[in-house]
């Protein structure tokens, strides 16, 4: 058998990040071949990953980031099993070495990203080698992207929830950008106005509208007529507090978020945001 020195571990321990007794036996099975033992620690991970595939992954963290121009920003989520491993160095970043590659090449899908080069291997495979290192299931699990002439990103503190942003134009005060990033972070609106819901979950939330009409109590004998012109008023509610211009402003609940953004520069305008958080 080939004598493995202590030398030789820590030199695979470098390569690959895995535990030092993990390294040894894999050169000690490689024979001393670097090469062999990068594989066989490659192997052990997808062995894990198959060995974990049942388990749930739903911790993990959530980052986004804009490139050099400002006109690209990228979100990605990197899910592990435990809130221990979400916050370990290692793990952080390895997401953060997937988005800045995102950021760079720009994919157009999550298929995409995971196929793409990162260190010599693919994502996918850098991800499942981690597994073996970790020892817990991990999952790349969303990733997107907003363009525009002006983006900006926002990484809610823990990094579990984060928006991206797009605008028609830059040069405005960096703050405005920033309040509305948090604001699509903290309020979760699902289209930018009102004509911009699509069209399924409009006819979901009047669905959801007229049968809690019909169920109130208050409203029993009521006519067709009346049930639906209050289910109306409970539909524009819903919109109101759930698109982005009509929201009340988190900063100042006196003004909507439109009233907000032609107080503070007219011109501006939102053209696109992406968010996403962990389940918990």
């Amino acid at each position: 058998m080939t004598q493995i020195s202590a030398t030789d571990v820590q030199k695979l321990r470098k390569m690959t990040g895995a535990g030092m007794m993990d390294c040894k036996k894999a050169l000690e099975e490689a024979n001393g071949d670097y090469e062999k033992a990068i594989e066989i620690i490659r192997k052990k991970g997808q062995l894990v990953a198959a060995k974990r595939a049942d388990r749930e992954a739903n911790e993990g963290v959530v980052l986004a980031k804009i490139d050099e121009s400002g006109s690209f920003g990228a979100m990605i989520c990197l899910n592990c099993e435990t809130d221990f491993v979400a916050k370990n160095q290692d793990f952080i970043t390895l997401a953060e070495k997937i988005l800045s590659v995102a950021i760079e090449k720009k994919p157009a899908n999550l298929d995409a990203l995971k196929n793409l080069t990162l260190e010599g291997k693919t994502v996918a495979d850098l991800v499942t080698e981690k597994i073996g290192i970790i020892g817990e299931k991990m999952e790349l699990s969303y990733y997107d992207n907003v363009q525009a002439p002006y983006v900006i990103a926002y990484v809610h503190p823990g990094n579990k929830l984060a928006s991206v942003v797009g605008f028609n134009k830059a040069g405005s005060d960096l703050q405005i950008y920033k309040d509305i990033a948090m604001q699509v972070a903290a309020m979760n609106p699902v289209s930018i106005d009102k004509d911009d819901v699509p069209a399924d979950k409009l006819a979901k939330e009047r669905e959801i509208a007229i049968d809690q009409t019909k169920l109130d109590p208050k409203n029993a004998g009521k006519p067709a007529n009346i049930i639906e012109k209050i289910a109306e008023g409970k539909l524009e509610k819903f919109l109101k507090e759930n698109t982005l211009l009509n929201q009340e402003f988190i900063k100042d609940s006196k003004l909507t978020v439109r009233q907000y953004l032609e107080k503070s520069d007219k011109d501006l305008k939102v053209t696109r945001f992406i968010r996403f958080t962990l389940v918990q």
